[in-house]
């Protein structure tokens, strides 16, 4: 398994076109929302607290991975080396402070509801629910 600091680190080696095409964001953008949690960071931990097992970067790159590529908690949690909650919670998190700011917004259920050129929306489940009675 890789491991995520090597994952960081060729990210922010990649011209602005590839890091803008895997990443999702301009490097300039990605730096902006690091600064914003970064923050927000300093401000929720101001009294302490433990060191996260992630940087902020890695946050930011998980959030946005999953938001890109829909890939599931769990599949996050592993190439992370964190638990599928703990995805959650950082996924959340930084959805949360991002809107929060006032300089991002994601759209809504009703902006894919609207949009004509989206024919199917597919359902993500990790299939751990135990339908057995």
């Amino acid at each position: 398994m890789e491991k995520m600091g090597n994952k960081w680190e060729k990210a922010e080696k990649l011209s602005e076109e590839k890091f803008k095409r895997l990443i999702g964001v301009k490097k300039k953008t990605y730096a902006e929302m690091v600064s914003i949690l970064r923050t927000a960071y300093a401000e929720k931990h101001k009294r302490g607290g433990r060191n996260p097992k992630l940087s902020i970067e890695e946050m930011l790159l998980l959030a946005l991975e999953y938001w890109q590529q829909y890939v599931t908690f769990a599949e996050l949690g592993f190439s992370y080396d964190v638990s599928k909650s703990t995805v959650h919670d950082i996924t959340v998190w930084v959805e949360d402070v991002l809107i929060k700011s006032g300089k991002f917004a994601l759209s809504g259920k009703k902006a894919l509801l609207e949009d004509e050129d989206i024919e199917i929306v597919l359902v993500d489940c990790d299939g751990e629910t135990d339908r057995t009675p």
